[in-house]
């Protein structure tokens, strides 16, 4: 716990120096110009073209920033691709390489006129910033400054924000075609798990929060030795295979540890035959964790088309109920868009028709009437 503390505050000690030094360079260079602009006739004229020029040399500096800082495709071992399904576009990747080494050449070969480039820079922008003689240096050491500053930001930008989201991005592409081919399969449960933590890398909805360090392996392949997510897979994909009943289902649920009581509803949404809405409804209304009512609520996704209407009630006030509470699903989270999708599907005029019954069987009784009189030849 001691260690895990220094880390945290180790990590935010360096991000609080990050932000400060990146502060420190930003008003540094605003600073000049402002104390640059005062001493000018036209100060405000003067701030006014300098903050100009400076924004479009980090603009500049940081599109070469980006440039020089695409990362590279790490691609398998054997020359195959990184992903089974799909091959990442890497024209960006060229496209850099190929400009950063003209670049490069071009810079190296300029390098003895460098200094003449700068003052023909600087007497170009000298009328920006006042006309007069000393605005000459300035104007190109304003322009070199926030040039360096913006290839600085677009370089670490580029390094240390791209790649964790191109791989998300990747991440989220082999997750949502591994959910269309469960789909296909016929595991709509398993389909539905892989489409929401597509989503999750995505941003898109929160996580579930309270996720157990690991589960028991009473009901899991004997060597199985993997994550909360992997071994929920592995009960769920394994279901209808299994000798169990929806007896021994129920009872593993009311052990009472949260470990077997996820098994259980792992087990319920791979086969629907074992599923028991009781447990289902516990677990969503009295949760053990974030964790736990995610997955009931993946159960009770499973279950919609095999509920009777009395049934569908009871679903639809626990997780309505739920939504509602102050304490309950949080919104904006994979529970909420879940639940919401469970409302959607039990407020469809399915069971409108059984809810009407007695009024629709009169009106129908006494509309059959007539018409079984043509029939006859009743008047």
């Amino acid at each position: 716990m001691a260690g895990t503390t220094r880390r945290t505050g180790g990590a935010a000690a360096m991000r609080t120096a990050q932000r400060t030094a990146a502060g420190a360079l930003l008003g540094t260079g605003a600073l000049g110009l402002l104390l640059f602009s005062l001493g000018r006739a036209r100060p405000w004229q003067a701030l006014g073209g300098g903050l100009v020029v400076a924004c479009a040399a980090v603009m500049v500096g940081g599109a070469l920033g980006f440039l020089f800082g695409v990362p590279r495709v790490r691609t398998a071992t054997g020359g195959s691709e990184p992903h089974g399904s799909y091959a990442p576009n890497t024209n960006l990747e060229q496209v850099s390489d190929w400009l950063t080494k003209v670049l490069l050449g071009v810079g190296l070969t300029q390098l003895g006129s460098l200094g003449e480039r700068l003052h023909q820079l600087g007497t170009a922008l000298a009328p920006v910033l006042g006309g007069d003689a000393d605005a000459v240096p300035f104007s190109a050491a304003l322009v070199l400054y926030f040039l360096l500053l913006g290839f600085l930001a677009g370089w670490l930008l580029t390094r240390l924000a791209l790649p964790q989201v191109l791989s998300d991005a990747d991440q989220a592409l082999d997750l949502f075609l591994a959910g269309q081919d469960r789909d296909r399969k016929g595991d709509k449960v398993g389909a539905e798990d892989l489409r929401m933590r597509a989503m999750q890398h995505l941003g898109l909805v929160g996580t579930s929060t309270e996720r157990p360090g690991d589960l028991p392996g009473s009901v899991l392949p004997p060597g199985l030795a993997a994550g909360p997510e992997s071994v929920v897979a592995e009960v769920r994909s394994t279901a209808r295979r299994s000798a169990l009943t929806a007896d021994q289902v129920r009872e593993l649920f009311a052990d009472g540890s949260e470990g077997r009581r996820i098994q259980a509803l792992a087990l319920m949404q791979g086969d629907p035959a074992l599923a028991d809405l009781t447990s289902v409804l516990e677990a969503i209304e009295r949760p053990r964790s974030g964790f736990e009512q995610y997955h009931a609520l993946l159960a009770a996704r499973g279950l919609l088309s095999r509920l009777p209407d009395g049934e569908a009630r009871r679903l639809h006030e626990a997780v309505a109920g739920r939504l509602m509470a102050p304490d309950g699903i949080p919104y904006g989270s994979d529970r909420s868009w879940l639940a919401e999708k469970i409302l959607s599907r039990l407020d469809t005029p399915v069971f409108l028709p059984q809810q009407a019954g007695p009024v629709e069987a009169g009106a129908t009784a006494a509309g059959a009437q007539p018409a079984a009189a043509q029939q006859t030849g009743t008047p």
